[in-house]
């Protein structure tokens, strides 16, 4: 805890991920990651949090993933009678190692930075629902002094709700979001390459899709209104005026305000 209180967090992961991979079991001489079980525990901190951000109505999608990927992990049964589907045609996988290694590290650090806009939320949503008050620069202080996740990140945190109290989200602040523009073309790569390789990477690809769905003047939840409206008629918003309206979809397909 003591290096994520005095360096990158994303660093640190890149660095440990490296030494876990190059761990060999004293036992069979295997890579010790190839004699671990691949079924991921959890504790039920990520699950509360889903749980909890659905009762809110905010996207944790990261969060989300990544607690799924963990119970998909432990889906033994499902995943042995499904090892045989095909995967189609993969694409090679990348040959500038070092490069690529960049695009993840860049790619995580988005990622990272679109779970703690997402977290965030959460707790602004979740106070607001409760009455708590809570003051998300006071809480990035309080985690930085005394928390599993004391990272350096937690101060520019900080700093970004000092200088905007009303920050809308963490991704529009300018440093978060300097970095996190910096890194997108990196991350994209990332998350082509391996949905082209065949590798699941849920929390890349979700907090991706999210960040490309926040940027997004329109989305396609226009589509679903019209579809909702169509099957069971929970009327629609229009752009260019106010009110709520529904299609007479079986009928002569005539419009009325609902």
């Amino acid at each position: 805890f003591a290096r994520w209180n005095t360096g990158a967090l994303e660093s640190y992961l890149v660095e440990i991920t490296a030494e876990v991979l190059a761990q060999v079991d004293a036992e069979t001489g295997k890579p010790l990651v190839d004699v671990i079980v691949d079924e991921a525990g959890q504790k039920g901190t990520g699950r509360w949090t889903v749980k909890s951000a659905l009762d809110l109505g905010i996207p944790t999608t990261g969060i989300a993933e990544a607690v799924f990927a963990r119970a998909l992990s432990s889906s033994t049964d499902q995943r042995k009678a499904a090892a045989g589907l095909s995967a189609g045609t993969l694409a090679a996988a990348p040959t500038d190692k070092d490069t690529f290694i960049d695009d993840i590290h860049a790619a995580l650090y988005a990622s990272k930075v679109v779970a703690y806009a997402q977290g965030f939320d959460q707790i602004a949503a979740g106070s607001k629902e409760y009455g708590w008050d809570v003051d998300p620069g006071a809480l990035a202080t309080i985690w930085r002094g005394g928390c599993i996740i004391r990272a350096q990140f937690l101060n520019r945190i900080r700093e970004a709700y000092a200088e905007n109290p009303q920050l809308p989200s963490l991704l529009l602040a300018p440093y978060f979001r300097e970095a996190v523009e910096a890194g997108v073309d990196s991350w994209r790569r990332v998350v082509a390459t391996a949905a082209a390789t065949g590798i699941p990477v849920p929390a890349f690809g979700s907090s991706l899709s999210y960040y490309d769905a926040l940027r997004s003047e329109r989305l396609p939840a226009a589509l679903t209104q019209g579809l909702r409206d169509y099957f069971g008629a929970h009327t629609y918003r229009r752009t260019d005026k106010e009110g709520s309206f529904h299609t007479l979809w079986g009928g002569d397909r005539s419009e009325v305000t609902a």
